[in-house]
């Protein structure tokens, strides 16, 4: 049989009105387990996200372009993680675990929006601090009010048309059967591979959008780093150097953390087939990473924390 009869036989077939999740595990006495380390992890992203959301917005000194950025970052890692881990603490207690096809597109359109956004923030976040350590005497007014609302809302832009590209094309797929993704949440690449027509045209576009968005952002931070190391290189006094570096620290190790693994799962996913991998890369930008960005950003950020106590009213002794 050809390759375009078997295709047409297929569309024949029953369409599938909701997907089955496979998740973690099918042991039902790990599931519990798994049920409360992802609901504590969970319960740290919100709270830990809040905290940082809550303290930039409270304390005046905290309001300068890099926490206005930082803010926001910490907003689409609330979103990011409760488009994934809701969804996957519920299938943990459900025997079938079960989500309709609607939602389902839903919940990987939401998945692009979050994940762009953040790449594109951290890329922002890296040009800001290009802009403080290497021009200073011009920073004030080239990260004005003005320019910092427009980043954050070119952030949000790219992301959503991100989004739209990758999922649109989508909703014209049928799929007819199998229907259980072997994911625990709907990311694209394992949902392409139930279609019942050919997705090769979804595929080329999801790997388009990774390559077009991460070499960009990527390109920009690399600049930026550049730009940003030889100024500090430059400093002749160590404690000046120490100060400058360290308010890069942060944001390397949060966007390393995101766009390795990211970038890793979705360009190997063709070429590569591995469900333990899949789900592991999963787990680390799609959970973990929301749930490490304000940890990190308040044990390396002197700021913060002496923002943080001051609202506690804390003495300085006591302070972090």
């Amino acid at each position: 049989m050809t390759m375009r009869g078997h295709y047409l036989e297929m569309e024949n077939q029953t369409t599938v009105t909701e997907f089955i999740l496979s998740g973690l595990s099918c042991d039902p006495q790990l599931q519990i387990l798994l049920f409360c380390v992802f609901l504590v992890i969970y319960l740290i992203t919100l709270a830990g996200n809040a905290v940082i959301m809550m303290v930039i917005r409270a304390d005046t000194h905290l309001h300068t372009p890099m926490y206005f950025f930082l803010f926001h970052l910490s907003f689409v890692d609330i979103c990011y993680s409760s488009a994934v881990v809701p969804k996957m603490l519920v299938n943990f207690l459900r025997k079938h675990k079960t989500i309709s096809v609607n939602a389902c597109f839903t919940q990987t359109f939401f998945i692009f929006l979050s994940a762009s956004c953040e790449i594109f923030m951290l890329s922002v976040m890296a040009y800001d601090r290009y802009a403080a350590i290497c021009n200073p005497l011009h920073y004030v007014r080239t990260m004005n009010k003005r320019v910092c609302r427009q980043l954050v809302s070119f952030s949000w832009t790219m992301g959503l048309m991100d989004s739209l590209v990758n999922t649109l094309p989508v909703l014209k797929l049928h799929f007819c059967g199998p229907n259980t993704i072997g994911h625990f949440s709907c990311e694209l690449p394992p949902l392409l591979t139930l279609s019942c027509t050919e997705a090769f045209a979804n595929k080329i576009i999801m790997i388009s959008s990774v390559v077009v968005i991460g070499l960009s952002t990527f390109l920009l931070m690399l600049v930026s780093y550049i730009h940003i190391v030889s100024t500090i290189l430059r400093i002749h006094s160590a404690e000046g150097r120490r100060k400058a570096f360290s308010t890069c620290s942060s944001h390397l190790i949060v966007m390393s953390l995101l766009y390795v693994t990211a970038f890793v799962q979705y360009m190997k996913s063709s070429y590569v087939s591995s469900l333990v991998l899949d789900q592991v890369f999963s787990i680390q930008y799609s959970i973990l990473t929301p749930m490490l960005n304000p940890i990190i950003y308040s044990l390396k950020n002197k700021e913060v924390k002496i923002a943080l106590g001051r609202i506690l009213k804390l003495p300085r002794s006591q302070r972090i």
